[in-house]
């Protein structure tokens, strides 16, 4: 992993450089099956409506029927630049199921771009993509990050950091109904890993140690996490900061204190005495008669 400062913002360039990319199955008879996962019940990806850098418009809506793959990239991005050959490669292959969307971030040198997409033949639209946009698909804090989207325009997977060229032709392949192989695909809620907005349906969240709390404890701690706002600066809620950035110190002691306060509630403290009350005295023992 590589931490790179450019300009206005702060990115984390990521390489994967594992080649068997598939989650293994659960099951012990087939723990050598490849695995590939997409979202039960996506959520639609937001639209966008941007002009390419060779002047043409570009939207989510202009491909609707296709399967849409959704890279948001750099120019300076090491990774970016490697995976982007394989891009090109899987455009020409399914060049009337597929449309791919290279969206530029914190870059607007539309003239250094276009020399970057000439020299690396980029054969699918390019257009530099803006804060409002970056925001609407959950902010995006590594690069390169890929959405999946299928044939109705939803988002049923997202990727960050350079993935094997196979996963992508495989998941492509999958919503298009073609031959995968020996490839199992599954299903998973999403609660957080594509929209932070779903972070309210997580029963789990990164670095956060809920295994010592009762149902009904951590019903009530999840409750707050989604109800309190992280103070790092984020402006998400504590559930989600977790989710988007699980290295946020502040995040994770917000949720470490609330989880202590719900195991070791502090005692009630006795109501004070109202001022100027007497204290009645204490009644004399009677006497025994003899």
């Amino acid at each position: 992993m590589i931490f790179r400062f450019h300009r206005r913002a702060v990115f984390l360039c990521i390489t994967t450089f594992s080649l068997f990319f598939f989650l293994p199955s659960a099951s012990p008879a087939e723990d050598q099956q490849p695995t590939i996962r997409f979202v039960r019940n996506p959520d639609p990806a937001p639209d966008f409506k941007l002009t390419a850098i060779d002047g043409k418009p570009v939207a989510i809506s202009d491909a609707k029927g296709k399967v849409i793959l959704v890279n948001f990239w750099a120019t300076w991005c090491g990774p970016c630049r490697a995976e982007i050959p394989d891009l090109v490669e899987l455009q020409n292959k399914y060049k009337d199921r597929l449309q791919i969307f290279g969206l530029v971030v914190d870059d607007d040198d539309e003239d250094a771009i276009k020399s970057f997409a000439a020299e690396f033949g980029i054969n699918y639209p390019v257009a530099i993509a803006s804060e409002e946009i970056r925001s609407q698909y959950g902010g995006i804090a590594a690069l390169p990050t890929s959405f999946v989207l299928d044939g109705e325009g939803r988002i049923v997977q997202k990727h960050e950091g350079l993935r094997d060229p196979v996963l992508y032709e495989t998941e492509i392949r999958a919503l298009l109904g073609l031959p995968i192989g020996n490839v199992k695909v599954e299903t998973f809620e999403d609660t957080g890993q594509i929209f932070l907005k779903n972070a309210e349906r997580a029963s789990e969240l990164p670095g956060v140690d809920l295994s010592k709390l009762t149902p009904e404890q951590k019903t009530a701690a999840l409750h707050k996490f989604n109800a309190e706002t992280c103070t790092c600066g984020c402006t998400y809620t504590l559930a989600q900061c977790r989710i988007y950035d699980r290295n946020c110190q502040i995040s994770k002691a917000a949720t470490s204190k609330i989880i202590a306060a719900i195991t070791h509630p502090a005692a009630p403290k006795a109501a004070p005495a109202k001022p100027g009350a007497a204290t009645p005295p204490a009644s004399a023992p009677k006497s025994k008669e003899k």
